[in-house]
């Protein structure tokens, strides 16, 4: 296995000169994130909480991010039976960090809001709850939501890391699987019920300053495997990982920790990416080593002078092989889960 350093102290990210004390990875939230500290400005930083809330039908996404120059505020709503997507996202000009995002994963509540939107999370003890209502969100049609993610403060996928070529960037990441989700979210007079004994959420929180130009691949599941719990945070691409990867089983309530990643995606006779054949998933550990079979592709693309966005999120089921830290082996069989690949310039 390649260097994953695991941090176990708690600490601030970090020092005084904006350069991570201690990069690595961690199995909760260790660093102490302190945007002030940063030394490149605060129209560089970027901070986001996004939740993905699924069952094997269908799937509900949120995101609020300040990316200081803008602030973006997202709802999707995935419909897997009928291979239709939607998302609807409302903008915010110059947050510059003022968008209430927390410091930590841990505590505090977060509300955005505009003229015919609203979107709350929010966290007590041992559960996070979304709540959100828009007007007007397909068709004419209101869309409202109320779910509840199980929180039981177990193993996480936290890094923290930088970039070469310039260490007052910063990366700091957790990913929680594994939540379980109850209760629905309803567009006009239709109702998507999330069940918590087998539909699950997932938190991807996130801040840092990047670089310009970057590209990253990242997989996400959450489900059941022999009735017990069983998710997987897999990513690279972006930001200086020989400290760590941030590559991570978890099963019935455990983490194991992976070495590298790879996505291998299918290529076109036209010699293009074809995102809706089957990817391929290995880890040079051998631990895990996975196909996808994709249901759909949601793809957004962005081309505004400097600015570029171009992604692919691949939701579909896997099947595949991994094996926990102590040596079990577990059979992935039509597992539903995301993989995504994103080009970002911004």
């Amino acid at each position: 296995m390649g260097n994953q350093h695991e941090v176990l102290k708690p600490q601030p990210l970090l020092g005084s000169d904006g350069i991570i004390v201690e990069p690595g990875y961690a199995g909760k939230l260790v660093w102490e994130y302190n945007k002030r500290q940063a030394k490149t400005g605060f129209m560089r930083l970027k901070e986001w909480d996004y939740y993905l809330v699924s069952s094997k039908k269908y799937a509900a996404a949120f995101t609020i991010s300040d990316m200081s120059y803008i602030g973006l505020i997202s709802v999707s709503l995935l419909d897997f039976e009928a291979k239709r997507d939607f998302t609807k996202t409302m903008l915010k000009l110059l947050p510059r960090g003022k968008m209430g995002l927390p410091e930590t994963s841990e505590t505090g509540d977060v509300h955005v809001s505009g003229k015919d939107y609203k979107l709350d999370y929010l966290i007590s003890e041992g559960q996070r709850r979304i709540a959100c209502e828009i007007d007007s969100f397909l068709d004419e049609k209101p869309f409202s939501c109320d779910i509840s993610l199980e929180d039981l403060k177990t193993d996480s996928i936290c890094i923290a890391s930088a970039w070469k070529e310039k260490p007052t960037c910063f990366y700091l990441n957790q990913k929680v699987n594994c939540m379980r989700a109850k209760g629905s979210a309803r567009l006009g007079g239709e109702e998507f019920i999330f069940n918590p004994d087998v539909d699950f959420g997932t938190l991807d929180w996130g801040r840092g300053v990047w670089t310009y130009d970057n590209t990253w691949y990242w997989g996400t599941g959450s489900g059941l495997i022999d009735g017990k719990p069983f998710g997987f945070n897999l990513g690279y691409g972006f930001s200086d990982r020989s400290c760590a990867s941030e590559n991570m089983l978890f099963y019935n309530r455990k983490s194991s920790k992976l070495d590298e990643v790879s996505f291998y995606i299918p290529v076109s006779s036209a010699g293009e990416l074809d995102y809706m054949g089957r990817w391929t998933i290995k880890s040079s550990d051998g631990r895990f080593e996975a196909v996808l079979k994709p249901i759909m592709d949601r793809k957004a693309y962005i081309g505004a002078g400097p600015i570029l966005s171009d992604q692919h999120q691949v939701f579909g089921l896997m099947d595949g092989e991994c094996a926990l830290d102590g040596g079990e082996k577990l059979a992935i069989q039509d597992f539903l889960c995301a993989i995504e690949h994103v080009r970002n310039k911004y």
